[in-house]
């Protein structure tokens, strides 16, 4: 015995898009783990330069992720487990922490936007440091400048470019050429860094952005579902 009718089927409706739901938080969880351990973002996030580390904002907000799908997942199941069951207290908690998650979701939204150029622009003041500490002539001691240049190095491999825009990426091919610094490739001349670097962040954030915006759309259908099955439940004869 249990609820009838529209009811009934707004029933297997929920738990069909909490399943959905369930699914969103495994992506989410599995894109953050692969952001977390994608190879080109660790060879970047790994550099250190006397004593000055790459920023750590990006992973900041990879962490966030890894947490939000974990506890989408687990959201998921009480809304299927509530959904099958008929409990209306199952099902006022899902509610709850889905008005719970939206409410992050919208504040992490907002201020993701109001600083969706920070991770870039941090990555690049760093690479500017590290360059301009390469090209200096005041950097007298040989080994800390051989650290500083493969440092720059391993940006101008990973990124596959070479130094701040055109005009500097042209001058680091000619002067690694004849020796000053073996940091730069021939073959990436004319390739600057910079845009490298907003590229591949760019890309990144956008596809967080994408997955936010269709879990936020599921949650909005499943709050509403599941309000009406609740009052159905309480409303049903047979309760």
């Amino acid at each position: 015995m249990g609820v009838e009718g529209c009811t009934k089927f707004m029933k297997y409706l929920l738990f069909f898009l909490n399943f959905i739901f369930w699914l969103a938080g495994g992506v989410i969880l599995g894109v953050a783990l692969w952001l977390r351990h994608d190879q080109t973002i660790s060879n970047l996030m790994s550099l250190e330069v006397d004593g000055a580390h790459a920023p750590t904002s990006f992973y900041t907000c990879v962490h966030i992720l890894i947490a939000v799908g974990t506890v989408m997942m687990v959201v998921g199941f009480l809304g299927c487990y509530g959904a099958i069951q008929e409990s209306q207290c199952l099902l006022g908690t899902f509610f709850i922490c889905l008005v719970i998650l939206f409410a992050c979701e919208v504040a992490a939204g907002i201020w993701g936007y109001m600083n969706k150029d920070t991770v870039s622009e941090e990555m690049k003041n760093f690479y500017d440091s590290v360059y301009d500490m390469a090209m200096s002539d005041t950097l007298t001691d040989p080994n800390k400048k051989s650290a500083v240049g493969q440092v720059l190095k391993v940006f101008h491999e990973t990124l596959q470019c070479c130094g701040k825009d055109k005009a500097t990426s042209v001058f680091s091919v000619i002067t690694s050429k004849v020796g000053f610094q073996d940091v730069c490739s021939s073959q990436y001349a004319l390739v600057d860094c910079h845009g490298k670097i907003n590229a591949l962040f760019s890309e990144k954030i956008h596809l967080v952005g994408i997955a936010a915006l269709v879990v936020a759309v599921i949650m909005i259908f499943e709050m509403i579902f599941s309000m009406v099955l609740c009052c159905g439940i309480r409303n049903s004869p047979v309760y």
